[in-house]
Parts: structure tokens; C-alpha cells; sequence
């Protein structure tokens, strides 16, 4: 009699919703046969405790002039202050469910369950009565003189878990069936003196952030170094598509402007301009409109930004993503270089709350800017600093700073040779965040300051 595979609606790895007669989860690749089956007279209620997607209320900032484009530097500050204006004028203040279990262990070599085959035999050994004679016994191979698998035709896409089976369009392993991970859950970029890293986190089944960072010079040769971070809003359609709409189209709009003169405040207000419209573009594609419902947001996304050169650094932001600034020095006080557009910035900019109470609303996180064609009115912020002594900015999405909120608890988790390891830090900035719970996708990149002379990268 074969034994009964339990009955499961989503996944006990990853809380992936499941299909009556899936043997493996097609998300992560969990093996369902592995799960224990469930006792008739002790039911287990699955609780999912993630909050649900973050809202998107109809309240926006006031519409911000854009900046007139003269070139003129806007108002430099110290680093002890950082008191800053954005680009309409405002003052600035300074700044599981369980992981996944383990495989079982393997079974002996002469069990039904035995490895050796790579098939997991459901029906239990034969009896005693019904064993061949010793003469018809098939032998199991030696492992110390079995050959190898052979190797895969070059360009083929080989499996993760068994090493050996092809992976199929449907990214699929053709030997094991395990699901393959897919490019953007999790994705690291070196760029010499600039890096960032994504990752889908532990409890989203995709990663909805982007990431984009470059290197290149000022008409006077000087480096400028650039990240830009964008997290899709989940509640919209395509957010995936739309945070790497925007981190593309402003890195490609800031590299083309910074060689020309374009001063690094107004090339970040033109580089978000370009990011929304690249986003807006996607409301009219065709797969949008198939797969849009009726009462389904636009693509949409948030957008944050760092321009560094040898003596000045620019952010620029829409929603509630954000950069923070933290000095070598650690006796230094780092700070907060973005302010969100959220409910709770709102709430605590007309004092009816303090920050600590408004962020511990459930409507902490309602974003009140993004970029997208539903928006309401998109004012792009900018600002620009001038330290006076080296550092490194953190431009993040709100998966990283939900466990390092205030600018103190960022500078105690950014590495000391983060100036000098921009990869690694960016590495330990996002386990910091997985080890917390891992509750969103998070991206972080990490820019120093001031930006190395050209050709000098991490360590």
C-alpha cells in the first residue's frame, strides 16, 4: 500500500500556496514528501502572521518647484548638522515563519528510500517471503569507483540540488524536480568603490526591489560615484517590473548627465523624472492591462538615490526608502538624509504624534509618494551635503532600516571598513536584516565618501 502524502495548502517552508497533488513546493523546491503526516484527531491551523501589503492612502506632500537648473549648488553642511533643504524648499531634519527545514537524513543503502536511484519510492520493502535469492540480488555500485555524471553540454543550465539534471524553461530540474532560484531573489553587484545587494527576504515569495550602481567622471575628471534603490509597492500590479523600470532608467540618466556639467542636484531631479516616467510607461504595456484588475493599482514603486563625488553628496528620494550617512569616525554622529513620504512622517511633522508612537501604528508605513501613473502628484526631494570629514552613505529599502530605524542603529551595524569593503558591508547590512526576521525584501548599497580617485575598488 502506498503511503499517503499529506493534504497541505501552502507550503510549511515558505507559505507558497500549494495545488492538490504537488510534490514539490514551486517556489522554493521544498519536498512535500518529507512532511509529516498529519494526525486525523489533532488538526493544525496554519497562522500567517505577515502584515498585510502597505496601503496606499490619497494624501500627498505639497507639489515642490523643480530645481531651476542654473547649476548652483544648493546650501553645503557639515556633517555634524546636516541640516538640508530638499528641492522645494523644506528643511530637512538630520538626521520566519520557521526557516526551512532540513532534509531528512539519508536512508540506508538498502531501503526503499535510498538515494542512490534519486527517486523516493513510496511502498514499503517487500517481505521476507517474497525476497529474491542472493544470486538475483542486484548489487549497489561502489561509490568509491562509480563514475562521475557527465558533464553538461557547455551553456546548459545545471540544478542547484542535484547537480546533475538540466533545468527546463519552466525552471524545473528534469532529474530532481527541484525548483530552481530564481535571478532576483538574490542579487550582488561589485562596481569598484560602490556596492549593493538584494535579497527576497523570508517571507516574500519574490523579490520586488531593484537595485542599480555606476562610476564615472565630472567634465574635470573628478569621480562620481552613484546607487539608486526602488522598492515595488506590493498592493500594485507588476511591482518587480516597476522598482527595475526606475533604478535603470535614473542610473542611465545620471550617467549621461554628470560627463555633460550637469550639476549632481539637478542631475538627480532629472535622473527621478525619468525613473516615473519609466514606470508610468508600464500602466500601458499590454501584459498590464491583461493582468490589471478592475480595482488594481498601476505599477508603482519607491525611488532613493546617492550622488557622491570628491567633495559633495546628493540624495534624492520619492516614498519611504531611504540614505543615511555614517562617518568613519564613530565618534562622529551619523544621520538621516531622506524624510519619508509616509503616514507616520506626516503624523510627526504636524506634531500629533512623536515618532516612536506614529511608527508603531499599523499605518506607519502607508506611503504617501511613489512613483507610478496613479500618483497623485510626484515631488521629486533632493538635497545636497558637503562633509567634512569621510564616510559612507547606506542607501536602503525599508526591509533594512525596519531593523536599524534611527541613524545610531544603523551606524552600530554598518562594518568599520565599510569605506574600504563596500560589498561586505552591504553583505552584512542584509543579514542583519534576515537574522531580524526578514519580513521584506531588502537592498542596501554602500557608497563612500568622498568618491576614490577612479580605478580604486573594494577590498
Amino acid at each position: 500500500m502506498m503511503s499517503q502524502m499529506p493534504q497541505l495548502s501552502a507550503c510549511p517552508s515558505c507559505e507558497w500556496p500549494l495545488e492538490s497533488g504537488d510534490r514539490f513546493c514551486g517556489a522554493c523546491g521544498y519536498d512535500l514528501s518529507a512532511v509529516p503526516v498529519r494526525p486525523d484527531d489533532n488538526p493544525t491551523i496554519a497562522m500567517n502572521g505577515s502584515p498585510p501589503p502597505p496601503g496606499v492612502p490619497g494624501m500627498g506632500w505639497p507639489v515642490a518647484p523643480a530645481p531651476d537648473g542654473s547649476g548652483t549648488p544648493a546650501a553645503a553642511h557639515r556633517p555634524t548638522d546636516l541640516q538640508s533643504t530638499d528641492s522645494g524648499g523644506h528643511d530637512l531634519p538630520p538626521g520566519t515563519p520557521p526557516l526551512p527545514q532540513s532534509p531528512p537524513p539519508p536512508a540506508p543503502a538498502g531501503s526503499p528510500d535510498s538515494p542512490a536511484s534519486g527517486v523516493r519510492f513510496d511502498h514499503p520493502p517487500q517481505p521476507d517471503e517474497y525476497a529474491l535469492p542472493d544470486e538475483y540480488t542486484l548489487q549497489a555500485p561502489d561509490p568509491r569507483v562509480a563514475s562521475a555524471p557527465p558533464t553538461p553540454p557547455e551553456g546548459t543550465k545545471v540544478c542547484v540540488a542535484c547537480r546533475a539534471g538540466r533545468v527546463d524553461h519552466d525552471g524545473y530540474c528534469e532529474n530532481c524536480g527541484h525548483a530552481q532560484p530564481r535571478e532576483r531573489d538574490h542579487m550582488e553587484l561589485d562596481a569598484g568603490p560602490v556596492a549593493a545587494v538584494s535579497d527576497r527576504g523570508l517571507r516574500h515569495h519574490r523579490n520586488e526591489d531593484a537595485f542599480a550602481v555606476g562610476s564615472g567622471t565630472l567634465p574635470d575628471g573628478r569621480p562620481a560615484v552613484l546607487a539608486i534603490v526602488c522598492d515595488g509597492v506590493s498592493s500594485a500590479t507588476r511591482p518587480d517590473d516597476a522598482s527595475m523600470a526606475a533604478s535603470r532608467a535614473a542610473s542611465e540618466s545620471l550617467l549621461a548627465a554628470l560627463p555633460r556639467g550637469a550639476h549632481p542636484q539637478q542631475a538627480m531631479h532629472d535622473a527621478i523624472i525619468a525613473a516615473s516616467n519609466a514606470v508610468n510607461a508600464l500602466a500601458g504595456e499590454p501584459a498590464t492591462a491583461r493582468e490589471q484588475g478592475p480595482h488594481q493599482n498601476a505599477p508603482a514603486c519607491t525611488f532613493v538615490g546617492a550622488v557622491v563625488t570628491a567633495g559633495l553628496l546628493v540624495v534624492g528620494w520619492v516614498g519611504d526608502s531611504r540614505a543615511y550617512w555614517v562617518p568613519v569616525d564613530r565618534s562622529s554622529p551619523p544621520a538621516r538624509l531622506t524624510e519619508d513620504d509616509s503616514w507616520a512622517a506626516q503624523m510627526v511633522a504636524a506634531g500629533l504624534m512623536n515618532e516612536a508612537e506614529a511608527y508603531a501604528d499599523e499605518r506607519a508605513h502607508a506611503i504617501t509618494g511613489w512613483l507610478g501613473a496613479d500618483a497623485y502628484e510626484l515631488e521629486p526631494h533632493t538635497a545636497s551635503f558637503k562633509p567634512d570629514r569621510p564616510g559612507v552613505v547606506v542607501v536602503c529599502t525599508d526591509g533594512l532600516w525596519n531593523y536599524a530605524e534611527a541613524a545610531e542603529d544603523m551606524a552600530d551595524v554598518v562594518p568599520l571598513d565599510a569605506a574600504a569593503r563596500p560589498l561586505h558591508s552591504a553583505q552584512v547590512l542584509v543579514g542583519h536584516a534576515l537574522d531580524g526576521g526578514g519580513h521584506d525584501n531588502v537592498t542596501v548599497a554602500v557608497l563612500p565618501f568622498p568618491a576614490p580617485p577612479m580605478g580604486a575598488g573594494s577590498a
